[in-house]
């Protein structure tokens, strides 16, 4: 196959970065490298812009990032001098790794080597810092572009939206704001639908929906046109703070400006009215964008499908997965997890376990989440004994359970009392080095209380304090009320003092009320 083109080659030395070109360009990566390294093996050089656009590609395209550093390497090591480009690769290469300390360090590389870096250089190392939270860096690097480049660069729009949306990021959409009104603009480059975008996602971001409107308005007057990406996020922020026809007559306007509604909008408005309790006027949008042959996808689905399930309706739910089943989309992990989750909270275990069977034949592989839901049904319909089978099964094939499995499990022991039972799992817990918080140990020790074993709760109170679990106010009410009813005084007053002098608070109320009266 490449025969043909390395005679070819043989005669015309400009097709020595074309080819390989070529093949990257119908993302044929073997093929390249294959050109690449026969022109090497028959004597020719391939030049560095073609080398660099094979590391481009498999950095960019293929996101390979081992690939890339193993071909960079052997790059060197055919005595190749890296270009700015080559450089540029580099930085992108460790922000996108995170490593944007050694991605500022090439910086300096490329300055020993007399190559001046570049706006993109600069660009991609502002990116990268805002990307790892370290705005501020970030903000004294851009102005120091001009000095480190030799006075060769200046920031571009695509710089400033860079910090802008580091800023947003952070919490601090008002710097971002400064930032275009007293540099951008002093500088004349102008904000564009990008900046604006980001700032108003910013500002509702942090609940400040009213300077998100302000900048939405200010962005129509200044001529530019809200695009889908725009208008999704500022749907969305008011959807959830509760903003509901305001969000509605965004959607409007949207249609009305001709930015094309596409699936991440029906996502948002579905979750939107669902999430205000509207449940079912979003089976009314979803059914309409279906009728209209909107785009959709399973994201919209499962919103909806989970907030059926958690309103008790199921029946409904399931009729949703027909129909998602009938628009040519194939319900995923998550839609099978909810359903599961619902029939278990509606106490139909079967039908869970019906769910749960034909997800595996479907090829999917449940995950912690769907196997805790079943756990949780079990465990509430009684059958601890097929709980502890299903936790025995999920072990031998090699599947961890999580703080949510032992709690799902320790409650439904509590509900049952089996104490003994719950003390195993607690001292399971902490074999398998999961923590056992105070939330788990205050309801053992009410539970104890609660059926009269108070030297067993005294014994786990103590256990607390071995284990580094600091009771809480909570701790000492639960012990210090329950003791005060049913033991001498002298035992309160000594429960008292173990905890206070370990560094425990006494709740005021219960002090007040009960251990002051008896000290």
């Amino acid at each position: 196959m490449l025969a043909p083109a390395l005679r070819l080659l043989r005669r015309s030395k400009p097709l020595h970065s074309s080819n390989p070109r070529a093949c990257t360009q119908i993302g044929a990566s073997e093929d390249a490298y294959l050109v690449i390294e026969n022109l090497r093996l028959k004597g020719f050089r391939v030049s560095i812009h073609a080398r660099n656009n094979f590391l481009n590609h498999l950095l960019v395209a293929k996101c390979d990032l081992s690939g890339f550093w193993k071909r960079y390497r052997e790059m060197l090591s055919f005595g190749y001098a890296e270009n700015v480009n080559t450089f540029n690769l580099i930085i992108y290469a460790l922000c996108k790794q995170s490593r944007v300390w050694e991605a500022f360090s090439v910086l300096y590389r490329m300055l020993k080597k007399g190559i001046s870096p570049n706006v993109v250089s600069f660009n991609m190392l502002v990116d990268g810092f805002c990307r790892n939270r370290e705005v501020d860096i970030a903000l004294k690097l851009m102005h120091h572009m001009s000095i480190l480049s030799g006075m060769n660069v200046e920031p571009n729009s695509i710089t400033y939206n860079s910090i802008i949306n580091g800023l947003c990021k952070v919490g601090r959409s008002t710097s971002g704001e400064e930032i275009v009104r007293e540099d951008m603009i002093g500088k004349r480059i102008l904000p564009n639908v990008r900046t604006f975008a980001t700032l108003i996602d910013g500002y509702a971001r942090e609940g400040k929906l009213e300077e998100a409107l302000r900048l939405f308005n200010e962005m129509v007057e200044k001529g530019f046109v809200p695009n889908t990406v725009v208008y999704n996020s500022l749907m969305n922020w008011l959807f959830k703070q509760g903003y509901v026809e305001e969000a509605c007559l965004l959607l409007s306007d949207m249609r009305e400006n001709h930015a094309p509604p596409d699936q991440h909008t029906h996502a948002i408005v579905v979750d939107g009215c669902c999430r205000n309790g509207l449940v079912s006027e979003a089976v009314g949008y979803h059914k309409q964008i279906r009728e209209q042959k909107f785009v959709e996808d399973v994201v919209s689905f499962n919103s909806l499908i989970n907030y059926l399930c958690k309103n008790g309706r199921i029946k409904e739910a399931n009729q949703l997965v027909g129909s998602m089943i009938a628009c040519g989309l194939t319900p995923d992990i998550f839609t099978y997890s909810t359903l599961i989750d619902g029939y278990c909270k509606e106490k139909s275990i079967d039908e869970a376990i019906c769910i749960y069977d034909g997800m595996v034949r479907e090829g999917h592989k449940p995950n912690i989440l769907t196997y805790n839901s079943i756990l949780n049904g079990l465990c509430k319909d009684g059958s601890l004994d097929v709980a502890r089978t299903v936790v025995d099964e999920l072990r031998r094939a090699g599947v961890l359970l999580d703080v949510i499995s032992y709690s799902t499990l320790f409650n439904g022991c509590l509900s049952h009392q089996m104490v003994n039972e719950a003390f195993s799992l607690c001292y399971e817990m902490r074999r398998v080095g999961i923590e056992v918080n105070t939330v788990t140990y205050n309801a053992l020790i009410n539970f104890l209380c609660k059926i009269g074993c108070f030297q067993r709760a005294k014994e786990l109170l103590k256990l607390m304090f071995d284990t580094g679990q600091l009771p809480d106010q909570i701790t000492y009410t639960i012990v210090i009320t329950a003791f005060s009813r049913n033991c001498n005084q002298n035992e309160v007053i000594e429960l008292h003092d173990f905890m206070v002098l370990r560094g425990v608070t006494p709740d005021d109320y219960t002090y007040n009320t009960v251990t002051r009266l008896l000290i």
